[in-house]
Order: C-alpha cells, then structure tokens, then sequence
C-alpha cells in the first residue's frame, strides 16, 4: 500500500518517505527538527505533487537520472532515487503524482532508530 512513513533519524531528527504501493521508496525528504515540521512536510508534497511546475528534473555527475519536488517557494520537499535512465525517472514522478496527494501517513518514531 502507498503510504508516507515517518521516521527518527540516530540525531534525532525526523524524516519521511513516500513509498508507492509495491513498498518502494519513491520520495525522501529533507530533515526536520520536529514531527510538526515533518508532517508540514508531508502536508507540502500532498498540495504540491499533483503539478509538474514544482518537479526539477535532473542528471547526477555519475549520468544517473533523478528529480526533486519543490514547495512553491522554492525550497525542496523531497528527492527520489537514482534512475538509470531517463524514462524511469519520469515513471517516479508519474508515480509519486499519484501517490502524493492521497497517501496515508504512518508514524514510525516510536519504534527508535
């Protein structure tokens, strides 16, 4: 099942992933101080995933392809996985359209890392 899972980081930060319903990762996000500003995280890839204005899409110097999503503002919600190629790049954002805006969250941060 889709779903956004929230994670504690060993530096106690928080952390979520968005996996699509075969249980792969298809978006990380950034680090956040607090549950709050992570679940603000998840709440900014529910409103800003379903528009492709706010996906950049790139190539890693080792020629790998991969994209970041970005809050109106600018600043990066999350980063996928590298891709070997181009299509399976567009096949994540694709993917994460679909599972961004309804995906259920589950907390994991009571199970310590």
């Amino acid at each position: 099942m889709n779903k956004y899972i929230i994670q504690k980081s060993r530096n106690g930060q928080f952390y979520f992933v968005l996996t699509a319903r075969n249980g792969q990762v298809i978006l990380t996000s950034e680090m956040y101080t607090t549950k709050q500003n992570c679940l603000n995280g998840i709440a900014s890839v529910k409103k800003h995933s379903p528009y492709d204005k706010y996906y950049n899409r790139k190539i890693a110097v080792n020629g790998q392809y991969f994209f970041t999503l970005h809050a109106s503002n600018g600043q990066v919600i999350g980063m996928s996985e590298m891709y070997v190629s181009r299509q399976g790049r567009d096949n994540g954002i694709s993917s994460v359209k679909e599972n961004g805006p309804g995906s259920p969250v589950v907390d994991r941060t009571s199970q310590a890392a």
